[in-house]
Order: structure tokens, then C-alpha cells, then sequence
């Protein structure tokens, strides 16, 4: 695996590269963050060491603009190297989005022992693109979603910045929470794959048979992802999955499915899910329905505010709404007329 070493120093720069080559690295260099960033938006790299202070673009600066691209900033490991030894300094590394923080002068064997750590984060996270792949398999059985996958998961990130943003919400969203949210999204259909073609494919109206089957694939994607969460309990990720996976479909007022939960009975991940799948359902062409303009959904959602949707959700949609035409731009069909707000 490549490391990309980041430092305005000469001299530090070939004291890292050494150390890092040392240990059986292939090595990248960098002088400056902007440098640096050029390069890992390049897929060169994925194990970053960087120094605190450096010009154009600092440690903490390159780390906020690896984090804010979630297109690569969750698969990229970062090590902060710094002089300072303040713990608040500390603090401001990690809040940016560093993984690691050590301070200077570095031991060798502590550096490496921290990129073996990023090394099996990043195996781990590989596992994250076996997921989006096996979301995209339930996705195939439905071709005339498109690219729902990669838009609800926008949608939904973009929900989960906003609500971090708003003090009732702080502490709940933070910056693990969004990537959380990124990273499992994608599987909240993901028992769709048990549904008959006759019931998923249905160009027309679903009759009360067919949609008791439909609502089935709330319960059977949460234990499908159940048997995982058993075998580890602790693994967050699995936790927020088989949330999403079950309660995407209940509605703040109680009367969605599978368990009828009301308000805040229903996780906040469900909740924020619930309106990014139903905008993207609504925006979207179906077998069975009309794209919708955008205009029109929002009304729809506003209305909806306090009945269908979390309040604080529909308000960050409002706060949201260039986001989410900018989403559906990013991922419209070369001939789709551009949408204004």
C-alpha cells in the first residue's frame, strides 16, 4: 500500500520517507496540503502522514477538504504529525478529521505501528465497497431506479451535516454519525432481493396482498443484516444498517411500517432516511409513475412536516434544498433538462 508523506521541510520530508520506506512502504511525497490533496484525489494514495504546519494548505485544512469529499474522503487514512503539544491542539487535529495525532519528534516505530492500524481501517472499509456492491445488486433487480443508491445516500449525508449543525441535534451528529450515514445508507432496500418479480416489477397500482409483500422487505433486510450485528454485536455500522434497513418506512405521526413507531421511538438515521428515499422515489421516473418536479415534491414534504417526516428533517431539507438539486444534477442522464430552484 502507498503512503503519501506531506512536509514543507526538506529535511523531515526525507526523514519520513526514509522511516516509511523502511517498513516496506512504496512512498509519495508532498510539500504542501494542496499538493497533497491533488494527489490523493488521484487514488494514489490512501495512507497519509502530514505535517501540522505547512503554507497554501495546513494539516487541518487538508484534512477538512479530504473529509468534505465523500466521493474519497472516507477511504483515506490521515496521521497528523505535529510540534504542538497542547491538548486542545490535539483536539483540533482529530476534530478536522485526522485519525491519528503524534507529535514530533516521531519515533519510527510508533508511526509505523499507527500506519499498520490505518492499514487494517482500510481493509475494513473495503468491506464498505463489498456492501455498496451488494446494494447495487438490489438496486439491478429494480432497473428503473437508476442511480437511487448514490443519491439517497447524498440525500441522507447532507440531512445528517445539517442536523450536526443544529445544537438540539450536536451531539447525536456528529462527524461519525455523517459518515455513518454515507457508509449504510446504500443498504436500506437490501431486502428487496427477497421480493418476487411480480410484487418489485409491478407497472401498476399494488393490490393489499401484494403491498403486505412489498412492506416485507423492511423486516427481511433488518434480519438479514441481524445475523451479522450477532456475530458482532459492537460494530456500529451494523447497528445503523439494520436501523435504516427496518424503519425507513415509518412515519412521525405512527402510522408507517413495519412496527408502526411514532416520533422519536424512531431512530434519528430512519427518520432522516425516510424523506431522502421519498424525495428521490418522488423526483424519479418509475414503471408505475411520472418523474415529479422539484417544486412539487417540496410542497409535498412541507406539508408532510409533523405527519409523514421528523420536523427538524423537513427543516433541514428546506435549509438543504440547493444540495439536493445539485445532487440530482450530478447524477441526471446527459439529456435531462437542468431543474432551477
Amino acid at each position: 500500500m502507498r503512503v503519501l508523506v506531506v512536509d514543507d521541510s526538506k529535511m523531515a520530508l526525507e526523514l519520513l520517507r526514509n522511516a516509511v520506506a523502511h517498513a516496506g512502504y512504496e512512498v509519495l511525497t508532498a510539500s504542501n496540503g494542496a499538493e497533497a490533496l491533488e494527489i490523493i484525489r488521484s487514488g494514489a494514495a490512501r495512507l497519509v502522514v502530514s505535517d501540522w504546519e505547512m503554507p497554501q494548505m495546513n494539516g487541518p485544512e487538508l484534512c477538512r477538504a479530504i473529509r468534505a469529499d465523500h466521493s474519497f474522503g472516507g477511504s483515506v487514512y490521515i496521521i497528523m504529525l505535529t510540534a504542538r503539544e497542547g491538548e486542545n491542539d490535539a483536539v483540533e487535529g482529530l476534530h478536522a478529521g485526522a485519525d491519528e495525532f503524534i507529535q514530533k519528534p516521531f519515533r519510527p516505530a510508533e508511526l509505523i505501528a499507527r500506519l499498520r492500524a490505518g492499514e487494517r481501517i482500510l481493509s475494513v472499509e473495503a468491506r464498505d465497497l463489498t456492501v455498496l456492491a451488494l446494494a447495487k445488486l438490489a438496486e439491478s433487480r429494480d432497473p428503473g431506479t437508476g442511480q437511487h443508491v448514490e443519491r439517497v445516500r447524498e440525500f441522507a449525508t447532507l440531512l445528517a451535516e445539517d442536523l450536526a449543525r443544529q445544537p438540539k441535534h450536536a451531539a447525536a451528529c456528529g462527524p461519525a454519525f455523517s459518515r455513518l450515514i454515507y457508509l449504510t445508507s446504500p443498504l436500506h432496500d437490501i431486502g428487496k432481493l427477497t421480493l418476487p418479480d411480480a410484487v418489485l416489477l409491478k407497472p401498476g397500482r399494488l393490490n393489499d396482498a401484494e403491498f403486505q409483500i412489498m412492506k416485507s422487505h423492511t423486516t427481511s433486510g433488518a434480519e438479514t443484516l441481524a445475523v451479522a450485528l450477532k456475530q458482532f454485536p459492537d460494530a456500529k455500522y451494523l447497528q445503523i444498517a439494520c436501523q435504516i434497513a427496518e424503519t425507513h418506512h415509518e412515519r412521525w405521526d405512527g402510522t408507517g411500517y413495519p412496527k408502526g413507531l411514532k416520533g422519536a421511538d424512531i431512530p434519528l438515521c430512519g427518520r432522516i432516511m425516510a424523506l431522502a428515499d421519498v424525495y428521490d422515489a418522488m423526483t424519479t421516473k418509475r414503471v408505475y409513475k411520472p418523474a415529479f418536479d422539484h417544486q412539487v415534491v417540496r410542497a409535498m414534504i412541507v406539508e408532510s412536516r409533523g405527519s409523514h417526516f421528523d420536523p427538524d428533517v423537513v427543516d433541514a431539507f428546506v435549509r438543504l434544498e440547493q444540495g439536493f438539486l445539485d445532487v440530482r444534477r450530478k447524477y441526471a442522464p446527459l439529456s435531462a433538462p437542468a431543474e432551477a430552484a
